[in-house]
């Protein structure tokens, strides 16, 4: 059942202001089985572009590439000619102006040559809880890929090559990775961790 929330953000007479309510977000990376995905708690009143930093310290990512949300056929991020369609800011929007009630989906993608797109599902919406400062992350499954490793087939490419010493670009590969890297691994605290260090 979908829990509406009101859209203006005025303060009502005897309560507290600055109240948000606080969103659960499932985020799964899409194209590559098993899945890849994180289930967040964020407050409602951040910014798209608060929401694409979240995400980066999440799953993670270096924030190294340009993103984009699509909500619809509605575009959010840092403004782009280049990309030959109107691109709203993710500065000025917040999560609660595109998601104002739960199940409502969007994609957020990471990285415009690789393509690396997040299915976004709002699960719930839940009472303010002044814990939650910005987000935390409550669950999930799976390492995020590296960057720069050529989009899913890339990834999956690369899966192959490091796990065998036969494989033709099993050296160079290691090598590009400099350091061991295991598909499997998630560390929920280690993610807390950057979570927190956002300002």
């Amino acid at each position: 059942m979908s829990t509406m929330i009101p859209t203006t953000d005025a303060p009502r007479k005897g309560r507290v202001t600055n109240v948000s309510p606080i969103y659960l977000l499932k985020v799964t990376l899409t194209d590559i089985p098993p899945p890849i995905w994180r289930r967040l708690q964020v407050r409602g009143d951040i910014s798209l572009y608060r929401l694409h930093e979240i995400l980066q310290r999440a799953m993670p990512w270096e924030n190294c590439h340009m993103h984009q949300f699509v909500v619809g056929e509605t575009y959010y991020g840092s403004s782009d000619r280049a990309v030959g369609f109107e691109v709203l800011s993710d500065r000025s929007t917040s999560l609660r102006q595109v998601a104002s009630s739960a199940n409502r989906r969007m994609v957020y993608v990471y990285d415009m040559g690789d393509r690396w797109e997040h299915e976004i599902v709002v699960e719930e919406i839940l009472p303010s809880d002044q814990k939650v400062r910005c987000a935390e992350c409550v669950a999930g499954s799976r390492a995020c890929p590296p960057d720069d490793c050529g989009g899913p087939w890339g990834y999956g490419n690369l899966l192959e090559a490091i796990k065998d010493p036969k494989h033709p670009e099993h050296a160079d590969l290691v090598e590009w990775l400099g350091r061991p890297f295991d598909p499997e691994a998630f560390d929920l605290d280690a993610i807390n961790r950057r979570l927190r260090r956002l300002r």
